[in-house]
């Protein structure tokens, strides 16, 4: 008795142990697979491996290109698509319309730059604050810029001594919803330049290089035989590939790099069509000084119901769909400024939160906004506000268009290119400023530029020359950037705004979390690995759990597991103790 008590004692527990939970069985996702943009590629990449590596789910994604991704969609070979522009009617490369055979849904997924990447020295020396005003760009992607020390380039470029060198154009081969963003923004801003209007299929001209997919392009380009060349490729890659960007010039009179904040600006403009898809032309033409121009984002293209014949898709595979999309419009989108990406405002989110609720097997459940953990908005925010806009820096005195340049790098290549020294910003007491006339009370605050220390004759033109008047001529704390602002010397007029504490942070955010829960950076509390934002700024989100549950033993198993401890001791010990002490009675008689 007592060895058959302990045998199905034994088999309980087993089957306590195997048994699935309500947890385990909400978890039970089935494989889906998508194709598409690999302008979001890099994105996607890094959110499939998340969810595999915390919820066992498998999404399969190959960046085959929009269009390709399109009509893989049509021809029901994919479960979802990826796509920078929506379905075409009439498809440039005559081939047929792009019409759907099933009810589908365009979902916002990633917002960022369409940046232009470049290789570019000059003695030898790698460039990495490289300007370019769009009207450059447009010549330089029409085959009417051909040398880098062409007269438009050299005036963008006032610090640099540009090469006599070939720029080398590179464009996408396949079709591209990067091409066609690009070329969408050209022909709005600069129709008399580009006159082909909208196309995913980028035409050949000159001597530029066509090659397939983002990572082709900037793959080129990152070479030691692509020196001299520029692409247009998402801002991601150029961060992946350590190279640099060109800064843009905006409507504000600013050059501008595509980080996380001015893309949050940015798409404050864009508008947003009753299907979702985006209309841009507010954001190209935005007058905020922190905005990137060419700022857009990319949407899934998801089926919205499942018809007979089309075998590829069922409301298995939708409840896998919908769990990773929810995953997305959240928790996935703290991963986005370090991916190279900018996070969905909230009033995209929202909007995405409704389109997961049509996909069938979904549940026609949406996002939990008090548990979203999206760097873009807290609980309670109104859709119209962006955290992130709200604490994008204003951009340097030195990259207003004009004769100073600034030397920091960009992108994937931060480090410094020194600019010619009649381009210099110093701060606010640039060469000029400061001369005999001047240098009023009020300008130059009495006590740090006293009358008898700027008499005429001591800092006569030729004695404060560039170079004489550098940092550290004026020591810190005399005429400081952040002590010397707009609004308490006037000597600046070109820098609405800018904080006075470049390294401030805001201290209503919280520290941002990985995906296992552990601190990924925290400025405030001094944590190793810190990411800082454009000027100094640190882009931290609110904590909150994830979307999905983690996988693993919950409550009801451990008390479960506790009954059969309980269960062993009730039956297996009073039948051994009993026959203990039965064996000790005989042995004594």
């Amino acid at each position: 008795m007592t060895r058959r008590a302990v045998f199905l004692a034994l088999a309980i527990l087993m089957v306590v142990m195997t048994a699935p939970t309500g947890t385990a069985r909400a978890n039970t996702f089935y494989p889906i697979t998508g194709t598409g943009s690999t302008w979001s590629q890099n994105a996607l990449d890094q959110w499939r491996a998340n969810v595999s590596r915390n919820y066992s789910m498998t999404v399969n994604y190959s960046g085959v290109g929009s269009t390709s991704g399109r009509r893989d969609f049509i021809e029901g070979s994919v479960d979802f698509a990826i796509s920078e522009i929506p379905f075409q009617a009439k498809p440039e490369d005559n081939s047929a319309p792009e019409i759907s055979p099933v009810g589908f849904a365009y979902l916002p997924i990633v917002a960022g730059g369409t940046s232009f990447m470049y290789n570019l020295k000059i003695n030898g020396k790698r460039v990495t604050n490289l300007r370019l005003s769009g009207e450059t760009v447009t010549k330089i992607f029409t085959g009417a810029i051909t040398k880098w020390n062409d007269p438009a380039i050299v005036a963008d470029n006032p610090g640099l001594v540009m090469p006599d060198r070939a720029v080398v154009p590179v464009i996408r081969s396949d079709g591209s919803g990067t091409s066609a963003q690009f070329t969408l923004w050209m022909s709005k801003q600069f129709p008399s330049l580009w006159t082909k209007g909208m196309t995913s299929q980028y035409p050949m001209f000159g001597n530029a290089k066509a090659q397939k997919g983002s990572d082709g392009v900037s793959g080129y380009v990152a070479q030691n035989y692509g020196e001299g060349a520029i692409t247009y490729v998402e801002y991601s890659y150029a961060k992946k590939a350590g190279f640099p960007v060109a800064k843009l010039l905006n409507k504000a009179g600013y050059y501008a790099e595509p980080t996380a904040f001015s893309v949050a600006v940015a798409l404050t403009k864009a508008g947003i069509n009753s299907d979702l898809t985006q209309n841009l032309d507010g954001v190209y033409n935005d007058t905020d000084p922190r905005t990137y121009p060419l700022s857009s984002y990319s949407y899934a293209i998801v089926p919205t119901e499942i018809k007979a014949g089309r075998d590829i898709f069922d409301e298995n595979k939708g409840n896998t769909l919908g769990a990773f999309l929810r995953y997305v419009l959240c928790e996935g989108q703290q991963q986005a400024d370090t991916l190279g990406y900018s996070p969905l405002p909230m009033n995209l989110v929202m909007a995405g939160s409704d389109q997961i609720k049509r996909i069938p097997g979904a549940g026609n459940t949406g996002v939990d906004f008090n548990g979203c953990n999206n760097p873009t908005f807290k609980p309670g925010d109104s859709p119209s506000k962006n955290q992130l806009a709200a604490i994008a820096p204003q951009p340097q005195p030195c990259d207003k268009q004009g004769p100073t340049q600034c030397t920091t790098g960009t992108a994937g290549a931060p480090a410094d290119t020194p600019v010619k020294p009649e381009a210099q910003n110093p701060g606010t007491n640039q060469p000029g400023t400061n001369q005999p006339g001047t240098s009023q009370p009020g300008t130059n605050q009495p006590g740090t530029n006293q009358p008898g220390t700027n008499q005429p004759g001591t800092n006569q033109p030729g004695t404060n020359q560039p170079g004489t008047n550098q940092p550290g001529t004026n020591q810190p704390g005399t005429n400081q950037p952040g002590t010397n602002q707009p609004s308490s010397n006037g000597a600046n007029p070109d820098a609405p705004g800018v904080p006075g504490d470049p390294g401030a942070v805001d201290a209503g955010l919280i520290p941002v979390y990985d995906e296992e829960g552990n601190v990924i950076f925290d400025a405030a509390a001094g944590v190793d690995g810190a990411v800082p934002g454009s000027n100094g700024t640190v882009m931290r989100a609110q904590a909150s759990p994830f979307t999905l549950p983690e996988r693993g033993m919950g409550t009801e198993q451990w008390l479960m597991i506790a009954a059969v401890v309980l269960l062993i001791g009730a039956v297996v010990v009073p039948p051994l103790v009993g026959s203990r002490l039965k064996g000790g009675s005989g042995a004594g008689l």
